[in-house]
């Protein structure tokens, strides 16, 4: 796919409903660029080997720690360090534009009923 173009987010955002899916709408060197809904609690995970940005673009993301909230509204971004655990909550629906390497399963470790297929294009 072609990095070459203008991307609208709100039209990528309009070509899906599912919560906690990531879907790549760009690539920037190793890195991609997407697009997540989210709704409810997602499960606790870290990534031992990257950071990850969150980027709201709309709504309120929880971001749970084990020692703190970090608390996420609309124009917010936020750097998870690499193996750092945490848990993404969002009471409403939430939008948020992802930066992360290449590959990088969206449970991490954890696995389960949550992980998205990576690499997902719209």
């Amino acid at each position: 796919m072609s990095n070459n173009v203008v991307i609208n987010l709100a039209e990528k955002l309009a070509l899906f409903d599912e919560h906690w899916s990531p879907k790549v709408i760009g690539q920037l060197n190793d890195y991609q660029i997407k697009l997540v809904k989210v709704q409810g609690e997602f499960t606790w995970h870290q990534h031992d080997d990257t950071d990850e940005l969150f980027f709201v673009l709309k709504g309120q993301l929880d971001i749970h720690f084990n020692d703190r909230i970090e608390v996420l509204k609309s124009g917010d971004m936020f750097i998870v360090k690499k193996g750092e655990q945490h848990k993404p909550v969002a009471e409403q629906e939430c939008e948020i534009l992802l930066i992360e390497p290449k590959g990088v399963v969206n449970t991490g470790e954890a696995g389960g009923k949550l992980t998205a297929q990576n690499d997902v294009w719209i």
